[in-house]
């Protein structure tokens, strides 16, 4: 099947999906959500897959949600009611791969940020390259993750430290904290991640399912839709926050990338945060 922004293989079982918008840094626009859901779901339905790799093309995996429509859709300003619909919408999506009946592995190298984070927190492994910058720093603007999986992954004092700030942090730091199953040297990723999912593929498509399925469920247990109704309207609402709006009002006047440097002036952005040097294996 083509797609207008994936690029989709299948390697003797292993389904390799590459989000292909390089020159956006392959931002997530609507088209991409649907067509990643499309995608997934209809692996999960081939008797001829079984595993899922989603990597992303060019310097990146990726920079995050598409945000160059704005606040407006048609010419029109979004309500909040509507923008609280539509991130939902949105979670529903997220949920669609997380519950797809299919190991799905991500594999980050470059940046995944915001957005990024949100898909690759919904798949059931990820594993990063060492100098992957990873974080949330849309944060520093307004919102919050839509999806609210970080809890899952990193633990209460960790989410609070990384998006009460929105710092950025290396794939060996996700590693450490549970972000991340892996980190490895960015020349020894494909490998790494191709190890695991032949491994996944040989364990059979029944069974792996049917694990996932129970492992997913006890998270259920544990409160993870709960928690996303709750963090999708606030999303919308947190959205507009009097700094969302400056933010956008700059960024028409001199364009996003200078916007971004001086939304983050504040926090005198340095290297992401990194495991010790003396504590590095």
């Amino acid at each position: 099947m083509e797609y207008e922004t994936l690029l989709v293989e299948n390697d003797a079982g292993i389904i390799r999906i590459t989000l292909n918008k390089p020159d956006k840094r392959n931002a997530i626009c609507t088209t991409m959500r649907r067509e990643l859901v499309e995608a997934i779901e209809t692996a999960g339905r081939d008797p001829q897959a079984g595993c899922v790799v989603i990597k992303g093309s060019g310097k990146g995996f990726c920079s995050g949600y598409d945000i160059s429509g704005g606040q407006m859709e048609g010419g029109e300003a979004i309500s909040l009611p509507r923008r609280a619909l539509d991130t939902a919408d949105m979670t529903r999506s997220w949920s669609r791969i997380w519950d797809a009946p299919i190991t799905i592995i991500a594999q980050l190298h470059g940046y995944c940020l915001a957005g990024g984070t949100d898909l690759a927190l919904n798949c059931d492994l990820v594993l990063t390259a060492e100098d992957t910058t990873i974080g949330f720093p849309a944060l520093r603007m307004g919102g919050t993750p839509p999806t609210s999986m970080w809890i899952y992954n990193v633990g209460p004092q960790w989410a609070k430290r990384l998006l009460l700030t929105g710092d950025t942090f290396t794939g060996r730091l996700a590693e450490k904290i549970g972000f991340a199953l892996e980190s490895a040297p960015a020349e020894e990723l494909d490998e790494r991640v191709t190890f695991l999912a032949r491994r996944v593929v040989a364990m059979g498509r029944d069974i792996a399912g049917i694990n996932k399925y129970v492992i997913n469920r006890g998270l259920e247990l544990m409160g993870r839709g709960t928690l996303q109704n709750i963090a999708a309207p606030f999303d919308a609402l947190a959205n507009q926050a009097p700094e969302m709006e400056a933010f956008m009002k700059r960024a028409e006047e001199i364009g996003l990338g200078p916007a971004f440097k001086e939304r983050d002036a504040p926090f005198k952005e340095g290297v992401p945060i990194d495991v010790p040097e003396s504590d590095r294996n």
